[in-house]
């Protein structure tokens, strides 16, 4: 299993590695080393560093990616490599092709900046391409989150309906994030969770906050969990320590206990425009039983429907999400039927043993 950083193999990808591995396969985790890496050790997977820029388009590192895993495909003849996020299926697919690997899982879990621009770019067209050939040959799974990535792939011929496979998102532990009640008395706690990435609206956020705060200072606190990236649209540190005072808009930076700070709020807002797959953050929100305010975006609106687990606001509308904000705020017993609802959304769509099963499903059907 081929996934950009530890961190995210140990919040996205650790259940469906676990169940593979208590299914009887040898599960090696290839990822780049952010200082998680005993974590997945402790749990009996043997790693191996991965070279890789998350978030760079510098030639050299992406050239480096790609001939680490061709030598490394090379030496161990795995049986399935199972590739995570754009760049691995990328590089990952290609050498995979051309060693000759039996079986490929090609995981899209977001297809992130370069395909929010409108129209396709010259780098867009010659990832396509080189996935198109990828994927052509039998026993390549694509896995899909959504429907608009897939429309994608399958417009530009990048994959065949025969190929396919859906999970939603990537599954949540519905025993571990229970339903718990928000709250009451004390300051309105509005909570978003995500890098600090412009493109996930963290600054679209902060405006409708700081539009709110004649009426609400004292009785709301937002709460922006997440850490800084190098990602050129990354937001500075200035930029974060300026606006948040601590008080009505905290900053917490990179947090290790997301669930219960989800659990001591009131709202889950999340204005992202990014391609994501599914949101874990939204996912996760919804389990707790927070309504959500997020966009009609890739995405985020397969957690969403409109007016009854939250609101689906336009892309970088601030006031449309000071709206929404202040529709949540103002109405507790709203509140709550909302994140009734949500909690039945994630009953309904989220189980990670749904994304499980389907994994194995495929594994098998590509060991066979």
């Amino acid at each position: 299993m081929v996934v950009n950083e530890d961190r995210f193999f140990l919040s996205h990808r650790k259940p469906i590695a676990c169940a593979a591995k208590n299914a009887g396969y040898d599960v090696v985790i290839i990822t780049k080393n952010t200082g998680q890496r005993q974590e997945i050790e402790n749990l009996g997977f043997e790693t191996i560093d991965l070279p890789i820029d998350p978030t760079g388009m510098n030639p050299e590192h992406e050239m480096k990616t790609f001939w680490f895993l061709l030598r490394l495909y090379r030496k161990q003849r795995p049986d399935i490599v199972h590739h995570v996020g754009l760049k691995n299926i990328l590089w990952g697919g290609l050498a995979a092709k051309l060693i000759g690997i039996n079986g490929v899982i090609n995981a899209v879990s977001g297809l992130g900046s370069l395909f929010n621009k409108k129209g396709m770019t010259a780098t867009t067209r010659t990832i396509l391409s080189v996935m198109r050939f990828s994927n052509n040959r039998k026993r390549v799974r694509l896995i899909f989150q959504n429907d608009d990535d897939k429309e994608i792939f399958l417009h530009h011929k990048v994959v065949k309906t025969d190929q396919i496979e859906f999970t939603h998102g990537s599954g949540i532990d519905l025993n571990e994030y229970s339903y718990v009640d928000a709250p009451e008395g004390g300051k309105i706690t509005v909570i978003f969770t995500a890098r600090m990435v412009k493109e996930k609206g963290v600054c679209d956020l902060i405006d409708a906050a700081e539009s709110l705060k004649p009426e609400y200072h004292g009785k709301v606190r937002f709460i922006l969990c997440g850490r800084l990236t190098p990602n050129k649209t990354g937001i500075s540190e200035e930029y974060m320590e300026r606006h948040c005072d601590g008080d009505y808009i905290a900053w917490l930076g990179e947090r290790d206990d997301i669930k219960e700070l989800l659990e001591r709020s009131h709202i889950m807002a999340f204005p992202s425009y990014y391609r994501e797959g599914v949101p874990k953050s939204l996912i996760e929100a919804a389990a707790i039983g927070r309504p959500i305010i997020t966009c009609d975006s890739v995405g985020c609106r397969d957690v969403v429907d409109d007016g009854v687990n939250g609101f689906l606001i336009e892309p970088q509308n601030s006031r449309q999400l000071a709206d929404a904000l202040r529709q949540l705020i103002d109405n507790p017993s709203l509140r709550n039927r909302m994140g009734n609802a949500s909690r039945v959304k994630a009953e309904k769509d989220f189980p990670i043993e749904n994304v499980i099963m389907t994994h194995l499903k495929i594994y098998k059907e590509l060991s066979s």
